[in-house]
């Protein structure tokens, strides 16, 4: 039985126009900045967090838990998803449902 997956509150936009991109969603649309690194922005919208960061586009990228990241992370391409980037230092696995969707693979934590 595969395991169950939580979607966090977080969606990830990626774009090589980053800065662009922040004076959009800061400016034009007015959320408010809930989070800026050198890395990523995120901004309040109320029902979720949307996270700016430079980087090649996957479209938006939601964000789903596992209480099992590693079980969860080989039965999934075996079901369809494939790995679209990975990378352990952040930590991230961005992968592509057969449907389409991007997300990225996150390790729940035993209060969320």
């Amino acid at each position: 039985m595969a395991e169950t997956l939580r979607s966090s509150r977080d969606v990830i936009l990626r774009t090589d126009t980053r800065d662009e991109a922040i004076k959009f969603y800061g400016s034009v649309r007015g959320l408010p900045i809930t989070h800026h690194s050198e890395t990523l922005t995120g901004f309040g919208t109320g029902p979720f967090c949307l996270y700016v960061e430079r980087g090649h586009a996957h479209g938006p990228v939601f964000d789903f838990l596992a209480a099992d990241i590693q079980v969860t992370r080989q039965q999934l391409p075996g079901a369809g998803s494939a790995v679209v980037e990975e990378d352990a230092s952040v930590p991230r696995c961005y992968m592509r449902d057969p449907y389409g969707l991007v997300f990225n693979l996150g390790q729940a934590h035993a209060a969320e």
